[in-house]
């Protein structure tokens, strides 16, 4: 049987890893889940083990709230002494984390083949902590799973060649997956007094949008106009939650908790239009 460690840190990784982790199950193969703790409180961790059906962490590092060069070193650290320990046959990474960085940059320096999925990616934005993190990972990498063509020539236009395959998108397998148990589970529209296709939904999370406060203040005016044709509801980051301090006034804009994995497919599925800064 072999034995696959697979790294997680943030939600959409663990979104990414319920289709995946039931495919290796199918597969016969033995895994060592890893949550490197990057995404901590219950509303953006434990809530998605539980309505995707993941099994707990055998690890939990409890890694978070640190730099990017800190973070990763300390995640970088205790994923060796793990990988010297379950002496795996393979590290699967998602994604674009500081948690996928660790992970692959461990792996490699033990001579154990790295496996990335969401492989070949890029914004070509080098000021995007995540595209250093994908840059770095897709170079380190054995098998290289990617949800595009695009995806495809970008890593050969970066010399990356071998062991490279076009699998189609993880998320879309996640989507069909969990939207058929959202319209029975959840009921976010009756929570929140919706009516499909009468409102729109936001997300704001990348650092480059929320740490900037020029630029925080101009995406809020842009969701402060476009609230005026319909109502937006949105879902706060902690980061971002943090950044918007109690300057939350905002007419239109329904500003609320994280929500879980169930109810943020319904409200989206339901929704007339998301305006986003995410990948995922």
């Amino acid at each position: 049987m072999r034995k696959v460690l697979t790294v997680v840190g943030a939600r959409p990784q663990f979104i990414k890893a319920a289709p995946v982790s039931s495919a290796l199950k199918k597969a016969g193969c033995e895994e060592i889940l890893v949550h490197t703790g990057q995404h901590f409180d219950a509303s953006m961790s434990d809530i998605f083990f539980e309505e995707l059906d993941l099994a707990p962490p055998a690890h939990h590092l409890a890694i978070n709230s640190l730099s990017h060069g800190a973070m990763t070193g300390r995640m970088l650290e205790a994923i060796e002494g793990l990988l010297l320990e379950e002496r795996p046959d393979c590290v699967l990474v998602y994604g674009d984390t500081n948690s996928t960085l660790a992970g692959a940059l461990a792996a490699a320096k033990l001579d154990i083949p790295v496996a990335h999925v969401e492989a070949g990616l890029r914004s070509f934005n080098r000021k995007m902590p995540e595209e250093i993190n994908r840059v770095a990972t897709d170079h380190l990498s054995a098998h290289l799973y990617c949800p595009t063509a695009t995806a495809v020539r970008n890593l050969a236009n970066e010399g990356v060649t071998a062991g490279v395959h076009q699998v189609g998108d993880v998320m879309y397998d996640a989507t069909l997956f969990t939207l058929r148990r959202a319209e029975t589970r959840s009921t976010i529209l009756q929570r929140f007094g919706l009516e499909p296709g009468q409102y729109a939904v936001a997300t704001i999370h990348r650092a480059e949008n929320t740490d900037d406060p020029e630029r925080l203040k101009r995406v809020m005016a842009f969701l402060q106009s476009a609230s005026r044709e319909r109502p937006i509801v949105m879902p706060l980051h902690p980061r971002t939650a943090k950044k918007l301090g109690e300057a939350r006034d905002y007419p239109g804009i329904r500003m609320v908790e994280p929500l879980g994995y169930l109810d943020m497919t319904l409200l989206v599925n339901r929704s007339a239009s998301v305006f986003t800064d995410s990948g995922g």
